[in-house]
């Protein structure tokens, strides 16, 4: 819809232009005799009506461009345009002045319906753009209100740290290594295992004593045992 609007503008803009360029051109007798136009008494009053519409045709251009600007001007100067249209029929077709030929009363009033159309319609824009830009500036503003407060919220959190979680190694049993004794041939071969626990330090010095005498005993039998004749 702004898009459009920025055409009204510079159709205003064009608009407002011719005209104050003719005004300008308001000494030049000739040229408006040629156009069969009425020209303003005294001269000087039509130039400043002509720089004054130049100065309107510069403000529409504005307002075309600068995006900030366009709803406002659109309005200002449309309403600005279809009045000056309404003054025209009002002064042609009401009051007959001025005095204008058939066809320049066709071409002034073909001009001020032009302008009506043109007025009315950009003030129309004008307006729904300008409604439109309001909504969706308080959208906006909303958004942001919303994200303030998710912002704050998260703030205002209670942190929670979860506690450490060490792992408990299971420290495995102290196992005694095997002791086996030798033992003197001739003799049945006794084995001891010996284990010694913190547990049950008693039955390890029996077990202990007991294969101390085994040896002791194994040694005395070996030494009583007949020996064989030697033979030459």
């Amino acid at each position: 819809m702004k898009p459009l609007l920025r055409i009204v503008l510079i159709v205003d803009a064009l608009t407002l232009l011719g005209f104050g360029v003719l005004f300008l051109l308001t000494p030049w007798t000739s040229l408006y005799n040629a156009l069969q136009l009425v020209q303003a008494q005294p001269a000087l009053i039509g130039q400043a009506f002509g720089v004054v519409l130049i100065g309107f045709a510069w403000l529409a251009l504005r307002g075309a461009i600068d995006g900030a600007m366009t709803a406002s001007v659109g309005r200002t100067a449309g309403h600005v345009i279809w009045i000056a249209g309404v003054l025209m029929l009002v002064w042609l077709i009401g009051l007959h002045e001025p005095r204008l030929t058939g066809f320049g009363q066709l071409v002034a009033g073909a001009v001020g319906v032009w302008l009506i159309i043109v007025g009315l319609g950009g003030a129309r824009l004008a307006g729904a753009v300008k409604q439109r830009d309001r909504v969706l500036a308080s959208e906006a503003a909303a958004q942001e209100r919303e994200a303030r407060a998710a912002a704050k919220a998260r703030r205002d959190e209670p942190v929670v740290y979860a506690k450490p979680v060490f792992a408990r190694e299971k420290a495995a049993p102290a196992v005694e290594p095997v002791v086996t004794e030798p033992v003197a041939p001739g003799v049945t071969t006794t084995t001891t295992t010996t284990t010694a626990t913190a547990s049950q330090p008693v039955a390890g010095a029996a077990d202990a004593a007991e294969a101390a005498d085994a040896r002791v005993t194994a040694r005395d039998e070996a030494a009583d045992a007949p020996r064989p004749p030697l033979r030459g």
